[in-house]
C-alpha cells in the first residue's frame, strides 16, 4: 500500500483538530490519524507537582524517535500500537490505541513541522494559522472545561511557555508548510480545494 502523509501544524487552538476531522469524515474508511500529542514523553520519574513544572511546548518533551518509528511502519502497510496522553495528570497513560495503515495518514501536532526527521515524511505540510487572540481563547475553553485546568495555571503557562515557544518555535516552522490555511477546517474554500488536491493524488 502506498499512502498519501499529510501534516497539519499550527498553534495552539488553532483549529488543526477541526481540519482533521473534516479529513477523516470525508475519507472516511481511507484515512487513519495520529496525534503528536499523544507521543509526550513519559514522566513517571517526577511526581505530580513536578510534572507541573515541565515545559510541554518544547520540541524536548517530544518522543520524536518513537513517532518517526511509528509513522514510517504504517507508511510501511504494518499497524502501530500509538501511545496517549493523560492530560489531566500530565503524564503518557498505560492505554495505546492502534492505528491502522491506510491510503491517508493524518499526522497532527503543534510542533511536527519543527521536527527535521518528521517534515520529509509528510507529501503535503499544512499550517493552520489563526489570530493569537482566537487560540488564546480557545485554548482557555478547552483547558478549563476538558482538562480540569484551573483558569489562573492556564494563563500562567500561556504566558511562561505557550506564546515564547510558539514565537520560537512553531511560528517560524509555519516556513516549511507547503499550504498555509487561515482558520483550518472552517475555511470551506481552503477545504474543498484541499479535497480535490488530495483525490487527485490518491488518483
Amino acid at each position: 500500500m502506498t499512502s498519501l502523509v499529510i501534516g497539519i501544524a499550527g498553534g495552539t487552538g488553532s483549529g488543526k483538530t477541526t481540519l482533521t476531522n473534516a479529513l477523516l469524515e470525508r475519507f472516511a474508511g481511507r484515512a487513519s490519524a495520529m496525534y503528536h500529542d499523544n507521543y509526550y514523553r513519559a514522566h513517571d520519574d517526577l511526581d505530580a507537582e513536578q510534572r507541573t513544572t515541565l515545559n510541554y511546548d518544547s520540541p524536548d518533551e517530544f518522543d520524536n524517535d518513537l513517532m518517526v518509528e511509528h509513522l514510517t511502519r504504517l507508511v510501511a502497510g504494518a499497524p502501530v500500537d500509538s501511545p496517549t496522553y493523560d492530560f489531566v495528570h500530565n503524564n503518557r497513560a498505560a492505554r495505546t490505541v492502534r492505528i491502522e495503515p491506510k491510503p491517508i495518514i493524518i499526522v497532527e501536532g503543534i510542533l511536527i513541522f519543527a521536527e527535521p526527521r518528521l517534515c520529509p515524511l509528510f507529501d503535503i505540510r499544512l499550517f493552520v494559522d489563526t489570530d493569537a487572540d482566537v487560540r488564546l481563547l480557545r485554548r482557555i475553553h478547552r483547558d478549563v472545561l476538558e482538562r480540569g485546568r484551573t483558569l489562573e495555571s492556564v494563563e500562567r503557562r500561556y504566558l511562561a511557555t505557550v506564546k515564547p515557544m510558539h514565537e520560537l518555535y512553531v511560528e517560524p516552522s509555519k516556513r516549511n508548510a507547503h499550504i498555509i490555511i487561515p482558520e483550518g477546517g472552517r475555511n470551506m474554500v481552503a477545504l474543498d480545494l484541499l479535497i480535490h488536491e488530495i483525490e487527485h493524488q490518491l488518483a
